[in-house]
């Protein structure tokens, strides 16, 4: 159970007035601003949340907490707090709080329209919709550019397609970047906060593996899925479970990568899957064709080449195969010359004319127009590839971009560069050019290269979102 819902739950076991009355009178001064209206015009949404939860009561901020204002609700001073109760839960009206209740009251420019209703009965019938921790504020328009459903949080279901539709809709597309250690999904979140854009955090086996611990026994991937764990908050095999405790899945989706099997074992096993996840309102991300290269352990530098491109007609077997399941959710990486790692120009010569052939395919066969684009496509391998390429791939419906190897280069560059700077003071414990007894601990303090590090993936992540047209999305 979230952290609202069981404030829910506890505020609804309870349902105790407001602790309005001679128990919590104040001062009608400057103070009322900040010990009653404070919790109305926080400095940020989670402070608001954070003074929600810990009363967990209803609120404690507004003209009801306060003396001095005549004309306001009229439980606000009641002649003691029994009848203070027994007032408001006669009624069940949500509390006066805003400026419109107190006399004289100016309020701060920055106080949000959702927290002043025009009445009483507005604001009963808003508070009571919502019950759970407050909507106004900023929450409630956080990412004005983006579809209602995508909130700030782990995003699942449906708000997950509104969001990959709006990425094809705006001609963007969002990274995805796989992540080995808590430090590195940190870097991923502070570039995204930065670029004020929506980021997709992966954990592939070995990443996840590693995430648990390289010593652990991974036999029949048992390392494998508690690094998963760590890294999303439960075991893949117990979403079911998650989901009908939260009514979410536990992940936003799933990559099945079975493009070394046949094409039709391929699409079978992932009509298998698709009607498990479709029931966990849960997305799976298909992989069509070979992508070339290593990753992983998975060495496919020697693929065939016919294979690292994909047909359109068999990128409609999965689409029509998969579209058939009731509240199928997925999207298709399909190969158009991709390859894992970073290789000199020319090596690698990408096609994404393949993606755009394919949409216009499709479409006629759904009885489209040829622009529609009903494909959203996923490009693997992205590390590396020429920005023209990128471009050109979003164009034709890439909603998503594999990023690895660049991140693991600029994460090691960071802790290369740290070395290179302080090396004199990284050799010994005590001693450095300062002086034979200066101690060097603060040198080599493993927090010290690995915010380096973090740092440096930061600022290659920041290109990666300008590459992708996937800054400001919010």
């Amino acid at each position: 159970m979230s952290a609202e819902a069981a404030a829910k739950a506890a505020w609804l076991a309870k349902l105790d007035a407001p602790q309005w009355g001679s128990a919590n009178v104040v001062e009608a001064t400057q103070s009322f601003v900040d010990q009653s209206y404070g919790s109305v015009v926080p400095t940020s949404e989670d402070a608001a949340k954070q003074a929600w939860l810990a009363k967990l009561d209803a609120p404690t901020w507004g003209p009801a907490a306060a003396t001095g204002f005549d004309d306001s609700y009229s439980a606000a001073t009641p002649v003691s707090e029994e009848a203070a109760k027994q007032a408001w839960l006669a009624k069940l009206d949500a509390p006066t709080w805003g400026p419109a209740a107190a006399t004289g009251f100016v309020a701060p420019t920055a106080m949000p329209t959702a927290a002043t209703p025009a009445s009483e009965e507005a604001a009963k019938q808003a508070w009571l919709a919502k019950l759970d921790a407050p909507n106004w504020g900023w929450s409630a328009r956080a990412y004005p550019n983006l579809p209602a459903s995508v909130k700030p949080g782990v995003l699942t279901g449906q708000a997950v397609i509104d969001l990959l539709e709006d990425a094809k809709k705006r001609g963007y597309a969002i990274p995805a970047v796989n992540c080995v250690t808590s430090s590195s999904v940190n870097a991923c979140l502070e570039a995204a906060a930065k670029a004020q854009a929506p980021i997709m955090i992966q954990f592939s086996s070995g990443g996840s593996q590693f995430y648990a611990g390289k010593g652990l026994d991974n036999t029949g991937f048992r390392a494998a899925i508690a690094g998963a764990v760590s890294g999303a908050y439960h075991v893949r095999q117990l979403a079911e479970a998650y989901y009908a405790v939260h009514g979410e899945p536990l992940f936003s989706s799933h990559m099945l990568d079975l493009s070394e099997e046949p094409l039709e074992e391929n699409i079978d096993i992932c009509v298998q899957y698709m009607h498990r996840m479709a029931k966990l309102d849960m997305l799976l991300e298909m992989e069509l064709g070979i992508t070339g290269g290593e990753e992983d352990g998975v060495d496919n530098e020697n693929a065939n080449p016919e294979d690292l491109y994909t047909k359109p007609e068999e990128v409609w077997m999965v689409q029509r195969a998969l579209q058939e399941v009731p509240n199928a959710k997925f999207t298709i990486a399909a190969a158009f010359g991709n390859v894992h790692g970073v290789y000199a120009p020319g090596n690698v010569k990408l096609d994404p004319k393949i993606l755009r052939n394919s949409q216009v395919y499709i479409s006629q066969q759904l009885g489209l127009e040829a622009s529609a684009m009903p494909c959203s496509f996923v490009f693997h391998g992205g590390s590396g590839s020429d920005i023209n390429d990128i471009k050109e791939a979003i164009s034709y419906g890439v909603i998503k971009m594999n990023i690895d190897t660049d991140t693991q280069w600029s994460y090691w560059n960071g802790i290369r560069e740290y070395e290179e700077k302080n090396h004199a003071y990284l050799q010994t414990q005590i001693g450095n050019p300062e002086g034979p007894d200066k101690p060097n601990k603060k040198y080599y303090d493993p927090r010290m290269p690995v915010r380096w590090a973090e740092t440096s993936t930061v600022e290659r992540l920041g290109q990666c979102f300008d590459d992708l047209n996937c800054v400001g999305i919010f």
